[in-house]
């Protein structure tokens, strides 16, 4: 089992997961809502193969990489009032979709069984908007996993800063060195280790293209269920 390796044949007590791209594959939602709101600005629509890139650091990155991309600015330019425009649009379109064409990753469901049964605490830290997150969780049953769940806007910081992470432990009583963080990108694993855990990274979530082999998290599984086997 990945999980004794990392502990020393025991299991951490307690487990943190990112959402999107690490339990969820929302692209496709995403990628819907994105399109929509490019649509009503009369911009160039962007398709799920792009959006997969710019997912990651929270809905208003999504949206400035977005706009960067059709109107050739740069992320910061498009802090204007297009953005503001435009995240309105997003997330009315967002909160419409997001649950028509998301799926749990295959493995998700068994290894939160498996932790659960076996009494590992569980916390979800995410960069999504709380709101979205909530309604995602609700409908895919998973609220009844986690003790505890954090939201990009839910702290004065968000990942890849560490405080997520550290509010996360602290609320749940569990140091660093019994927490292992499981997410897909830079900023998952940038997180965990200014936080003092370890990270266990997937290779097939959300990266900006990047392989996550090159932040150097302490594993790297293809499948969630790899941790438990």
């Amino acid at each position: 089992m990945q999980l004794n390796k990392l502990y020393n044949a025991s299991l951490p007590r307690l487990v943190l997961f990112d959402l999107d791209g690490t339990l969820l594959d929302s692209v496709p939602d995403l990628a819907l809502a994105i399109d929509r709101m490019l649509a009503a600005l009369d911009l160039p629509l962007a398709g799920a193969s792009q959006v997969r890139n710019w997912v990651g650091n929270g809905a208003q990155m999504l949206v400035k990489r977005a706009l960067a991309h059709c109107i050739s600015s740069s992320e910061d330019e498009a802090e204007s009032d297009r953005f503001e425009q435009a995240f309105a649009l997003f997330l009315h379109h967002y909160g419409r979709c997001c649950a028509e064409q998301s799926r749990l990753y295959p493995g998700v469901e068994e290894l939160l069984s498996f932790l659960k049964g076996n009494g590992v605490s569980m916390g979800l830290v995410t960069n999504k908007p709380i709101s979205f997150t909530e309604s995602l969780l609700g409908e895919f049953d998973l609220q009844r996993f986690f003790s505890i769940v954090l939201g990009g806007d839910s702290l004065t910081e968000k990942k890849p800063h560490p405080l997520p992470l550290i509010y996360a432990m602290e609320q749940l009583g569990v140091s660093p060195q019994q927490t292992l963080m499981v997410g897909d990108s830079r900023s998952d694993i940038k997180a965990a280790q200014a936080a003092g855990c370890r990270v266990a990274a997937v290779s097939y979530g959300y990266n900006h293209g990047e392989p996550v082999s090159a932040y150097q998290p302490d594993l790297i599984v293809d499948n969630l269920v790899e941790l438990i086997r």
